[in-house]
């Protein structure tokens, strides 16, 4: 089987109109036999999106849509393709009730799942930590130091692995090393090897999947996956499952790296 679970759509905010059919079609050319598309999630109502055009999650009304037509299209081309329904959701401190319910409301129309942390929250503020280079760097100004970032990314990365977000809790743990995305955008090196096994040792204790996101190799101050690939022997290790995901917003992206994380598939 060659997968390929993380993918958007043209239902990201933030994304490419890029339709559906033509990703569905790169992949059965480049020898894909199962993809996920996972849309960012709505956000919880009552939680404020601190980006800027506030487009990190799909709105709510156009989730229905979005499952409308991929249930027609994973019809449509399931003698060439398995097409998987599914959505990136947020992980936010605060609003684990607000999470659970709308898994509890939308978990049965899903084939498949990821959980992702991209907010961090400190002092009663969120900051979306991969937004940009400057608002990261900001909010390290703000927190205390780059190291402190990373800490808090951890811990809460760890708290959602961790979280009760009841029987539809995604299985997969998304991009568990995002905060690298600006490592190249400070002079600091920062040692977070021992948490980056802590964090693995999590995902194998619950069962969980893990993205092995092949996305941070294109960023310009990063050049790694997440995780970065030395990891993957302890993952393999642990028994966890590995799923890679490109991360494509994109057609262009689709499958991008592919090759250099499974050199051998």
């Amino acid at each position: 089987m060659k997968r390929d679970a993380h993918i958007h759509s043209p239902f990201c905010p933030h994304g490419t109109t890029d339709a559906f059919e033509d990703y569905i079609k790169k992949a059965i050319a480049c020898g894909f036999t199962d993809i996920t598309f996972t849309e960012h999630a709505p956000l919880p109502i009552d939680f404020t999106d601190p980006t800027p055009l506030q487009d990190s999650g799909m709105k709510t009304e156009y989730l229905t849509p979005y499952i409308q037509q991929l249930t027609a299209l994973k019809i449509q081309y399931a003698p060439e393709i398995r097409i998987r329904i599914g959505l990136e959701v947020d992980y936010i401190i605060g609003y684990e009730r607000q999470t659970r319910d709308f898994l509890n409301d939308i978990g049965p129309q899903l084939d498949d799942a990821i959980l992702s942390v991209h907010f961090l929250k400190y002092d009663n503020t969120y900051t979306c930590i991969d937004y940009s280079s400057e608002t990261f760097l900001e909010f390290a100004e703000l927190v205390g130091s780059v190291k402190k970032v990373y800490n808090l990314y951890y811990d809460t990365v760890k708290e959602s692995i961790s979280a009760d977000l009841g029987p539809y809790k995604p299985k997969r743990i998304g991009h568990p090393t995002l905060i690298h995305k600006f490592q190249l955008a400070h002079p600091q090196k920062i040692e977070d090897n021992m948490q980056i096994e802590e964090v693995l040792h999590h995902i194998a204790n619950e069962g969980y999947e893990l993205d092995l996101n092949s996305a941070g190799l294109s960023k310009k101050d990063c050049k790694e996956p997440y995780p970065p690939l030395q990891y993957v022997k302890l993952a393999n290790d642990l028994k966890i499952p590995l799923v890679f995901g490109s991360d494509a917003h994109q057609v262009a992206d689709l499958h991008r790296h592919y090759n250099k994380i499974f050199p051998l598939k």
